[in-house]
Protein backbone atom coordinates (compact mmCIF):
# COMPACT_ATOMS: atom_id res chain seq x y z
CA UNK A 1 0.00 0.00 0.00
CA UNK A 2 1.32 3.35 -1.16
CA UNK A 3 2.43 5.82 1.60
CA UNK A 4 -0.38 8.40 2.12
CA UNK A 5 1.38 11.63 1.26
CA UNK A 6 4.57 10.23 -0.27
CA UNK A 7 2.25 8.11 -2.56
CA UNK A 8 4.89 8.25 -5.51
CA UNK A 9 8.09 8.33 -4.28
CA UNK A 10 9.70 8.67 -0.74
CA UNK A 11 13.12 10.36 -0.86
CA UNK A 12 15.62 9.94 2.31
CA UNK A 13 17.76 12.80 2.58
CA UNK A 14 21.06 13.03 4.36
CA UNK A 15 22.29 15.56 6.22
CA UNK A 16 25.33 17.14 8.38
CA UNK A 17 23.38 18.15 11.72
CA UNK A 18 24.61 21.35 11.55
CA UNK A 19 22.46 22.02 8.32
CA UNK A 20 19.36 24.70 8.21
CA UNK A 21 19.05 25.20 4.60
CA UNK A 22 18.69 21.83 2.36
CA UNK A 23 15.62 21.14 4.68
CA UNK A 24 13.52 24.32 4.25
CA UNK A 25 15.12 24.36 0.56
CA UNK A 26 13.47 20.68 -0.29
CA UNK A 27 9.95 22.28 1.07
CA UNK A 28 9.99 25.62 -1.31
CA UNK A 29 10.84 22.49 -4.77
CA UNK A 30 8.06 19.94 -3.12
CA UNK A 31 5.63 18.38 -5.56
CA UNK A 32 2.68 16.50 -4.99
CA UNK A 33 2.97 12.80 -3.68
CA UNK A 34 6.96 13.12 -3.24
CA UNK A 35 7.77 13.69 0.46
CA UNK A 36 11.79 13.69 2.01
CA UNK A 37 12.41 12.45 5.03
CA UNK A 38 15.51 13.81 6.84
CA UNK A 39 18.42 12.01 8.69
CA UNK A 40 21.15 13.97 10.12
CA UNK A 41 24.95 12.85 10.47
CA UNK A 42 25.93 14.30 14.02
CA UNK A 43 28.97 16.57 13.47
CA UNK A 44 30.56 16.66 16.52
CA UNK A 45 32.86 19.79 15.81
CA UNK A 46 31.25 22.44 13.05
CA UNK A 47 35.28 23.78 13.04
CA UNK A 48 35.75 24.57 9.43
CA UNK A 49 38.54 27.49 9.79
CA UNK A 50 41.56 25.93 8.48
CA UNK A 51 42.00 22.90 5.72
CA UNK A 52 43.21 20.33 8.49
CA UNK A 53 40.22 21.14 10.81
CA UNK A 54 37.49 20.67 7.83
CA UNK A 55 39.40 17.34 6.71
CA UNK A 56 39.11 16.36 10.16
CA UNK A 57 35.41 17.54 9.94
CA UNK A 58 34.85 15.06 7.05
CA UNK A 59 36.50 12.06 8.76
CA UNK A 60 34.04 12.78 11.35
CA UNK A 61 31.50 12.58 9.11
CA UNK A 62 32.39 9.53 7.93
CA UNK A 63 32.70 7.74 10.63
CA UNK A 64 28.74 9.57 11.69
CA UNK A 65 27.72 8.22 7.79
CA UNK A 66 26.53 4.95 8.06
CA UNK A 67 24.05 5.31 11.11
CA UNK A 68 22.46 8.62 9.50
CA UNK A 69 21.90 6.31 6.69
CA UNK A 70 20.43 3.32 8.98
CA UNK A 71 18.11 5.37 10.53
CA UNK A 72 16.81 6.96 7.56
CA UNK A 73 15.76 3.63 6.25
CA UNK A 74 13.71 2.70 9.27
CA UNK A 75 11.04 4.92 7.04
CA UNK A 76 11.46 2.68 4.15
CA UNK A 77 12.48 5.24 1.21
CA UNK A 78 12.15 4.50 -2.37
CA UNK A 79 15.76 6.53 -2.84
CA UNK A 80 18.29 8.49 -1.18
CA UNK A 81 19.70 12.35 -1.60
CA UNK A 82 22.41 13.73 -0.31
CA UNK A 83 22.20 17.30 1.46
CA UNK A 84 26.01 17.77 1.83
CA UNK A 85 28.34 18.36 -1.37
CA UNK A 86 32.06 18.75 0.12
CA UNK A 87 32.39 14.92 0.49
CA UNK A 88 30.86 14.31 -2.83
CA UNK A 89 33.45 16.01 -4.82
CA UNK A 90 36.53 14.62 -2.74
CA UNK A 91 38.94 12.78 -5.14
CA UNK A 92 37.32 13.67 -8.17
CA UNK A 93 34.88 11.53 -10.34
CA UNK A 94 36.24 8.03 -9.17
CA UNK A 95 36.08 9.52 -5.39
CA UNK A 96 32.51 10.44 -6.10
CA UNK A 97 31.63 6.83 -7.85
CA UNK A 98 33.11 5.16 -4.61
CA UNK A 99 31.02 7.31 -2.53
CA UNK A 100 27.73 6.39 -4.11
CA UNK A 101 28.55 2.83 -4.35
CA UNK A 102 29.40 2.77 -0.39
CA UNK A 103 25.65 4.70 0.26
CA UNK A 104 24.07 1.88 -1.93
CA UNK A 105 25.88 -0.74 -0.64
CA UNK A 106 24.61 0.46 3.03
CA UNK A 107 21.28 1.07 2.10
CA UNK A 108 20.28 -1.18 -1.11
CA UNK A 109 19.15 2.19 -3.12
CA UNK A 110 20.22 4.44 -5.71
CA UNK A 111 21.46 7.90 -5.01
CA UNK A 112 21.42 11.30 -6.13
CA UNK A 113 25.16 13.44 -5.15
CA UNK A 114 25.65 16.78 -5.40
CA UNK A 115 28.64 16.07 -7.55
CA UNK A 116 26.88 13.80 -10.21
CA UNK A 117 23.81 16.27 -10.35
CA UNK A 118 26.48 18.79 -11.71
CA UNK A 119 27.53 16.62 -13.88
CA UNK A 120 24.24 16.20 -15.32
CA UNK A 121 23.09 19.46 -15.80
CA UNK A 122 26.86 20.41 -17.08
CA UNK A 123 26.26 17.99 -19.59
CA UNK A 124 22.47 18.79 -20.04
CA UNK A 125 23.39 22.29 -21.04
CA UNK A 126 26.55 21.71 -23.13
CA UNK A 127 28.43 23.78 -20.34
CA UNK A 128 32.65 23.61 -20.68
CA UNK A 129 33.66 26.73 -18.97
CA UNK A 130 32.22 27.80 -15.64
CA UNK A 131 32.71 29.69 -12.38
CA UNK A 132 32.60 28.71 -8.84
CA UNK A 133 31.31 30.10 -5.56
CA UNK A 134 32.22 27.81 -2.66
CA UNK A 135 31.81 28.39 1.24
CA UNK A 136 34.60 26.40 1.58
CA UNK A 137 38.95 26.18 2.82
CA UNK A 138 40.85 25.91 -0.02
CA UNK A 139 41.46 22.05 0.62
CA UNK A 140 37.70 21.42 -0.34
CA UNK A 141 37.91 23.79 -3.27
CA UNK A 142 40.94 22.34 -4.82
CA UNK A 143 38.72 19.00 -4.68
CA UNK A 144 35.89 20.74 -6.58
CA UNK A 145 38.22 21.96 -8.96
CA UNK A 146 39.97 18.07 -9.62
CA UNK A 147 36.02 17.14 -9.89
CA UNK A 148 35.14 19.28 -12.30
CA UNK A 149 38.68 18.93 -14.57
CA UNK A 150 38.04 14.99 -14.46
CA UNK A 151 34.73 16.12 -16.72
CA UNK A 152 36.66 17.89 -18.87
CA UNK A 153 35.17 21.00 -17.34
CA UNK A 154 37.18 24.14 -17.40
CA UNK A 155 37.07 26.43 -13.93
CA UNK A 156 37.42 29.79 -14.95
CA UNK A 157 36.50 31.50 -11.63
CA UNK A 158 36.14 30.57 -8.14
CA UNK A 159 35.70 31.88 -5.19
CA UNK A 160 35.66 29.87 -2.29
CA UNK A 161 33.70 32.10 0.90
CA UNK A 162 36.40 30.70 3.85
CA UNK A 163 33.46 30.63 6.50
CA UNK A 164 34.73 29.36 9.42
CA UNK A 165 32.75 27.07 10.46
CA UNK A 166 29.59 24.93 9.40
CA UNK A 167 26.86 26.85 10.57
CA UNK A 168 28.11 30.03 9.20
CA UNK A 169 27.92 28.64 5.88
CA UNK A 170 23.69 29.56 6.41
CA UNK A 171 24.44 33.11 7.70
CA UNK A 172 25.99 34.04 4.21
CA UNK A 173 23.33 36.90 3.33
CA UNK A 174 22.14 36.68 -0.30
CA UNK A 175 23.69 40.44 -1.16
CA UNK A 176 27.09 38.89 -0.46
CA UNK A 177 26.45 35.91 -2.94
CA UNK A 178 24.74 38.20 -5.60
CA UNK A 179 28.36 40.35 -5.55
CA UNK A 180 29.92 37.07 -5.73
CA UNK A 181 28.21 35.84 -9.07
CA UNK A 182 28.65 39.09 -10.49
CA UNK A 183 32.67 38.76 -9.86
CA UNK A 184 32.91 35.12 -11.23
CA UNK A 185 30.84 36.51 -14.29
CA UNK A 186 33.02 36.72 -17.43
CA UNK A 187 32.53 36.70 -21.04
CA UNK A 188 34.52 33.14 -20.81
CA UNK A 189 32.20 31.65 -18.09
CA UNK A 190 29.16 29.73 -19.35
CA UNK A 191 27.37 29.08 -16.55
CA UNK A 192 27.69 29.28 -12.63
CA UNK A 193 27.72 26.34 -10.24
CA UNK A 194 27.29 26.98 -6.31
CA UNK A 195 28.42 23.86 -4.09
CA UNK A 196 27.71 23.99 -0.14
CA UNK A 197 24.44 22.81 0.92
CA UNK A 198 24.27 25.08 3.63
CA UNK A 199 24.31 27.88 1.33
CA UNK A 200 20.86 29.80 0.61
CA UNK A 201 21.13 30.19 -2.92
CA UNK A 202 17.86 28.44 -4.68
CA UNK A 203 16.02 31.25 -4.80
CA UNK A 204 18.79 33.95 -5.73
CA UNK A 205 19.85 31.48 -8.76
CA UNK A 206 16.54 31.57 -10.26
CA UNK A 207 16.92 35.52 -10.18
CA UNK A 208 20.62 35.52 -11.43
CA UNK A 209 20.03 33.53 -14.63
CA UNK A 210 17.64 36.48 -15.36
CA UNK A 211 20.49 39.24 -15.06
CA UNK A 212 23.58 37.20 -16.12
CA UNK A 213 21.94 35.83 -19.14
CA UNK A 214 23.08 32.49 -18.08
CA UNK A 215 22.17 29.41 -15.96
CA UNK A 216 23.39 29.46 -12.65
CA UNK A 217 23.57 25.98 -10.76
CA UNK A 218 22.46 26.23 -7.25
CA UNK A 219 23.66 22.47 -5.33
CA UNK A 220 20.34 21.59 -4.19
CA UNK A 221 18.33 22.50 -6.81
CA UNK A 222 20.48 20.16 -8.26
CA UNK A 223 20.72 17.27 -6.15
CA UNK A 224 16.64 17.66 -5.83
CA UNK A 225 16.22 17.62 -9.71
CA UNK A 226 18.29 14.60 -9.97
CA UNK A 227 16.35 12.68 -7.31
CA UNK A 228 13.39 13.49 -9.14
CA UNK A 229 14.26 12.92 -12.78
CA UNK A 230 15.54 9.67 -11.75
CA UNK A 231 12.28 8.28 -10.65
CA UNK A 232 10.30 9.59 -13.24
CA UNK A 233 8.73 12.46 -11.68
CA UNK A 234 8.65 14.57 -14.35
CA UNK A 235 6.70 17.90 -12.70
CA UNK A 236 8.52 21.45 -13.62
CA UNK A 237 8.84 23.87 -10.68
CA UNK A 238 9.15 27.62 -11.40
CA UNK A 239 11.52 29.80 -9.04
CA UNK A 240 14.16 27.67 -8.12
CA UNK A 241 16.12 27.41 -11.72
CA UNK A 242 16.52 26.63 -15.57
CA UNK A 243 16.70 22.94 -14.48
CA UNK A 244 13.41 22.26 -12.25
CA UNK A 245 11.73 24.68 -14.82
CA UNK A 246 12.66 23.20 -18.34
CA UNK A 247 13.99 19.98 -17.55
Amino acid sequence: MADALGWRKKIGVIIPSTNTIVEPDIYRMTVPGVTAHISRIHIHNPDLSSDGVFERLLEGLRVELAAAVARVMTARPDYLMMGMSAETFWDGVEGNRRFKQQITELSGLPVATGAEACERALRLLKVRRIGVVTPYQPVADRNVMRFFADLGVEVVTLKGLRCPDAIAIAEVQEEALRQTLIELSSDRVEALVQVGTNLSMVRLADEAERWLGKPVIAINAATWWMALRDNNIGDRIDGCGRLLRDF
